[in-house]
């Protein structure tokens, strides 16, 4: 007999990689609310990081929903 619902793990591994993706997301706000008007070379490559650390954590909340059986369809057009 098939699970109707994720086991309680994944659910739980699903929240954590929820919360990481969004504390990712609110530290590029808080960069962004502290830029100055004019960036210089040293904000560019935190802006970049902090870029590529929110990716990496939305890329895992994705394959965490994958896993707990929250699958979607693509949303890009064929």
């Amino acid at each position: 007999m098939t699970d109707l619902y994720p086991a309680a793990d994944e659910r739980e591994l699903l929240r954590q990689a929820a919360t990481a993706h969004t504390a990712a997301a609110a530290d590029v706000e808080a960069f962004l609310r502290r830029l100055p008007e004019v960036p210089d070379p040293a904000d560019v490559t935190e802006y970049a990081n902090l870029l590529s650390r929110e990716e990496r954590a939305r890329a895992d909340r994705q394959a965490a929903a994958d896993a707990a059986g929250l699958l979607l369809p693509s949303l890009e057009s064929e």
